[in-house]
């Protein structure tokens, strides 16, 4: 049975094991939030990242940090039908990125995420392509989400 005195107790505790929230008063969540200035977006795929990215830390409004960011991504056939046509297809990322202190010009992070999503492949041309862009679509998605949750777990000056 479901003790709500045993949860408060065991929440109570943490703070003295050193957990802290990430986005409450003071904490890097915080002080992320509309600071960083991301790369401009050189591709489709980089203005989709980037735009997740201002999504989860804020539109920069007074920018302290510049998030750089490197990414690649390439298409992998899974699935092959008895004709030798591909019908299944992995979309794969990877990004680099580093974040500075725009004042010190000091690295406070840097790393690499990667990812993939899958799509399949239809007789319908526009199909399949809609289909890819939409595993795009939610490989940045995923791509930004770990960069953001490794930022955040950053110690900041």
């Amino acid at each position: 049975m479901f003790s709500r005195r045993i949860l408060l107790a065991g929440l109570a505790g943490l703070p003295a094991c050193g957990f802290s929230p990430a986005y409450g008063p003071g904490a890097t969540g915080s002080e992320l939030r509309n600071s960083v200035l991301v790369t401009e977006p050189t591709t489709s795929e980089t203005f989709l990242l980037v735009q997740r990215l201002e999504e989860r830390l804020g539109a920069p409004t007074l920018p302290r940090y510049d998030l750089s960011v490197n990414l690649t991504t390439t298409t992998a056939g899974l699935g092959i039908d008895p004709e030798g046509d591909t019908l299944r297809f992995n979309t794969i990322g990877t990004a680099g990125y580093v974040l500075v202190d725009r004042q010190t010009g000091a690295q406070l992070a840097s790393g690499t995420v990667n990812s993939f999503t899958g799509f399949s492949a239809s007789d319908s041309t526009v199909a399949t392509l809609a289909s890819q862009r939409d595993s795009v679509e939610r490989l940045m998605v995923i791509i930004a989400d770990q960069i953001v949750a490794r930022l955040v777990s950053v110690d900041l000056p």
